[in-house]
């Protein structure tokens, strides 16, 4: 009876250990389409230097300083799209990534929130709303520029939208309350409700597995 017992014990053990293996050998999926559809890419794949990132831009943050992005290079970063007047989803939005920069100091993740109405949203106009939200200036950049680069950018590059985005002409106002986890090398790896505080949860677990992936 007791090598019965042992036999279990073992065979409990070594599936621990396997379970423990394929958790640590099986990273966040990569988004390369505005559909969400996860892929697990692997280095030696082809398709692996095929994997979709994130485009060139520059525009302007709160503090008048030029943001691209090559300021997020190295970083793991949150970007949404939102405006300082929105009435609705962005104050949900706002609140809870909130709940990200005091999770996480500015050295970790950044976080880059694109306004959706930059001839509104000047760079005064964000400086007083991340003056009055709290924001920390050093780690979450509220951004303004060109509507068509951010638009563009939102929709072919971020998928705020997802794949509905991608067939809306440039003047059809933007609005989405996705958040878009992007790691170090500026590729997609997670699309998140940012209207819902589970959700963060959920944020906060994965970029905590992108830290440690190192």
């Amino acid at each position: 009876m007791n090598k019965v017992y042992l036999l279990l014990f073992l065979i409990s053990l070594l599936s621990a250990i396997s379970c423990r293996q394929k958790e640590v050998k099986t990273p966040l999926p990569f988004y390369n389409s505005a559909d969400f559809t996860p892929e697990w890419i692997e280095k030696s794949d082809p398709k692996f230097s095929q994997i979709h990132t994130i485009d060139t831009f520059s525009l302007t943050n709160q503090e008048g300083k030029s943001i691209s992005n090559a300021s997020f290079k190295g970083n793991i970063y949150v970007a949404d799209f939102f405006f300082t007047i929105c009435p609705s989803i962005c104050p949900k939005m706002t609140s809870n990534m909130m709940r990200i920069q005091e999770a996480f100091n500015s050295d970790q993740v950044k976080i880059a929130s694109f306004s959706v109405m930059p001839w509104a949203d000047s760079v005064d106009v964000l400086k007083n709303y991340a003056e009055v939200k709290g924001i920390d200036s050093e780690q979450w950049h509220l951004l303004t520029g060109g509507t068509e680069e951010i638009y563009e950018l939102a929709r072919k590059s971020f998928f705020a939208e997802k794949a509905v985005g991608l067939n809306k002409a440039s003047d059809e106002f933007l609005h989405t309350e996705n958040f878009i986890l992007v790691d170090t090398k500026g590729r997609i790896r997670g699309v998140y409700n940012g209207t819902l505080p589970i959700e963060m949860t959920r944020l906060q677990r994965d970029i905590k597995t992108l830290l440690a992936l190192g």
